[in-house]
């Protein structure tokens, strides 16, 4: 144990034991010191016993994460937002629910270990009843924004962490998440976090009012600021009334407006009790008058505000509501499962997003239908009609796809025609953006990408104006995309804003519906070939039902295509199936005869390479992991020493 932690312990048993009335120790403010005496005397935590973080398995925190998904939504942009504005200080932004636990995280994740070690992470548990003194839990239990800095905290394990946070508030003014940004090290002084502390309480103030505008948008809704000029801009205080006129909702500004002035919790009672205005006359401030002519009186102190009133749809003007039931499945997602629960439940997840604008990310195995997944999500959506563009980043050589993606000018590089081309980015104008492979595209353009995404415009290569794009971006990879933000390889900033909603797709020998799929495939297939669908015959199915599917839906494809392409009288029987569907290699089982090295070739590269996918069963994406390539990359690097696969089920068509 240091020295400057004994002396921390020291100051906390001594502060734990003076009690409240003792002589304040003026180095620590009352909130810190009333914290210390919670912990020891409610809490009972030992401020002699040092504690790492603590941080919850993966299954614990999606509980978390599941009870309040919709806001999770909501809040992405605010934490996005807000990460942009102190990233470059080496703060993290956290986002944690109304127990402490930190639900999303945005930071430097080739910091991760560190960030993890010190609870700076996804999943870690800030409550006061665990981990005592701290910006999250002292936030939770005070209902008020505060700087919990360097030994202000109560574990030693913690004294050089920083942490400022501020509550959000539900629209019934109970405490829902708390929003922090921590830094593992600061200044000494206190006062070095001001201005985080002023960022932290703007941006909280965003997601609460996002928030409160999402739920009651089919009522009215009262915005009122004391200043007219900034009414219609960023109207300070937020009201919800039903169709007689009562209050359901307010922000926690207006809450404590309403309340200091009457001295009374403000939901259920009138408009009239709360402002010298009539229910009847909200009428006249929804007109595009001038703010300044908004005015209005605060009830019991006469003070002047400045209101403007929007009024609900005209189906939610009659005070009964009719029941609303879940809305069906879209039919081109609900196509996608045959009742895996496992995929069930991202499609299901996904149909509540297809007109969101926040940009999602798939993952999945090689070919478990991750682009299939990405046009069900646009024919799902408002974008249908408009062009789904996919772009293969692992396909493109480096040096196009500059210009395929973003297009280019007339004779702005060598080669470039004489007439330009528009990039592939205004290509998808108005809809969706495949990008699958993301984890393969250079670095260099990542930046170039992240801008699209950021300013929703494109500049072509050799351009000076850019060009605004309407795009709804959906990317997929096979890759570990935080592994390569960890390697330097991905840029943070950009996973961050394509990771708006992760969608992880599961691998077929993991569905439960795979005798659904391989019904549904074959039917598909027919039907593209112009075919009648043929039957298939019980030992040919048990063999389809056996077999681990190592290329998943892609390598399905193949073999039922093939099958149908020399089976008899319409019937697929067990000899009509590919030769070498049971020699396939299976995870974790015996694998194919490996191809032997060029002859005479002792290149180390081949031969190590020829140990990777050996030791992957030939499994090509695997490979490719373990070697921190992409499969292109892999697949060239096979062809230049010779190596073939056994398994060359390659469809790009299911990628």
């Amino acid at each position: 144990m240091q020295t400057r932690q004994r002396e921390h312990i020291a100051a906390v048993m001594e502060v734990a034991a003076a009690g409240p009335r003792a002589q304040a120790d003026r180095r620590r403010d009352a909130v810190i010191r009333d914290s210390w005496r919670r912990c020891v005397h409610e809490h009972r935590l030992d401020p002699t016993r040092m504690q790492e973080a603590v941080i919850l398995p993966s299954g614990r925190l999606r509980e978390h994460q599941d009870q309040m998904e919709a806001f999770l939504h909501i809040a992405r942009h605010g934490l996005e937002a807000l990460y942009q504005q102190v990233a470059g200080m080496g703060y993290v932004v956290l986002l944690t629910d109304a127990r402490g636990v930190t639900v999303d995280f945005l930071g430097d994740l080739q910091l991760d270990r560190t960030l993890r070690r010190a609870g700076l992470y996804l999943g870690a548990d800030w409550s006061e009843e665990h981990a005592g003194t701290c910006g999250v839990g002292t936030c939770i239990t005070t209902g008020e924004a505060l700087t919990v800095h360097l030994d202000d905290h109560f574990d030693a394990t913690h004294i050089p962490l920083t942490c400022t946070t501020a509550p959000v508030f539900d629209p019934l003014g109970r405490l829902t998440a708390v929003l922090d940004i921590s830094a593992l090290s600061a200044p000494e002084p206190k006062a070095s976090q001001h201005l985080a502390l002023q960022l932290v309480k703007i941006y909280a103030g965003h997601i609460e009012n996002a928030g409160f505008l999402h739920r009651f948008r089919e009522d009215w809704v009262l915005r009122l600021s004391g200043a007219p000029q900034f009414l219609d801009v960023d109207p300070e205080y937020l009201i919800a009334l039903d169709a007689s006129g009562r209050v359901i909702g307010h922000n926690r500004r207006a809450q404590r407006l309403l309340q200091d002035a009457s001295g009374l919790a403000p939901l259920g009672r009138p408009l009239e009790a709360l402002f010298d205005l009539p229910v009847g006359e909200l009428g006249r401030f929804v007109q595009a008058r001038p703010s300044e002519q908004r005015a209005v009186t605060l009830a019991g102190s006469g003070r002047l505000l400045f209101l403007s009133a929007t009024p609900p749809p005209l189906r939610a003007t009659s005070p009964a509501r009719a029941v609303r039931e879940r809305p069906p499945l879209p039919a081109p997602l609900a196509a996608l499962s045959g009742g895996d629960p496992v995929l069930d439940r991202q499609i299901e997840r996904a149909a509540r997003l297809v007109d969101s604008p926040i940009s999602l990310l798939v993952t999945g195995e090689t070919g478990s239908g991750k682009e299939f997944f990405a046009k069900a999500v646009h024919a799902s959506s408002g974008r249908r009609q408009r062009p789904f563009v996919a772009v293969n980043c692992a396909a493109i050589p480096e040096t196009l796809i500059e210009s395929e993606l973003f297009g280019h000018l007339p004779g702005s590089f060598t080669g470039a025609g004489s007439r330009g081309k528009r990039g592939l980015i205004q290509e998808a104008d108005g809809g969706t953006l495949f990008l699958d492979e993301i984890g393969d595209m250079p670095r260099p353009l990542q930046a170039r990408l992240l801008r699209v995404l950021a300013e929703r415009e494109v500049l072509p290569v050799g351009g000076s104006r850019p060009v605004p794009v309407d795009i709804r971006v959906i990317a997929a990879t096979h890759c570990d995309l935080v592994a390569l933000v960890r390697e330097g390889r991905f840029r943070d900033d950009l996973y961050y804003r394509l990771c708006g909603a992760h969608f992880t797709l599961p691998p077929l020998r993991e569905r439960r519906d795979l005798g659904d799929t391989i019904e549904r495939l074959l039917a598909l297939g027919a039907r593209e070939a112009g075919q009648p669908v043929p039957q298939l015959g019980a030992q040919a199915r048990e063999r389809l039902l056996a077999h681990r599917w190592p290329g998943n839906l892609r390598e399905l494809r193949n073999v039922l295509d093939y099958a149908r392409s020399v089976c008899n009288d319409g019937r697929i029987e067990a000899e009509d199936l590919p030769d070498a569907l049971g020699a396939l290699p299976l995870p974790g089982g015996t694998r194919p005869a490996a191809s032997p090295l060029p002859a005479g070739d002792a290149n180390e590269e081949a031969a190590g390479l020829l140990r990777e996918l050996r030791a992957a069963g030939w499994n090509v994406t695997e490979a490719a992991r373990r070697l921190g390539l992409s499969r292109m990359t892999l697949y060239r690097r096979m062809k230049r020493w010779g190596i073939e696969s056994p398994n060359r089920q390659d469809d790009p068509r299911l990628g």
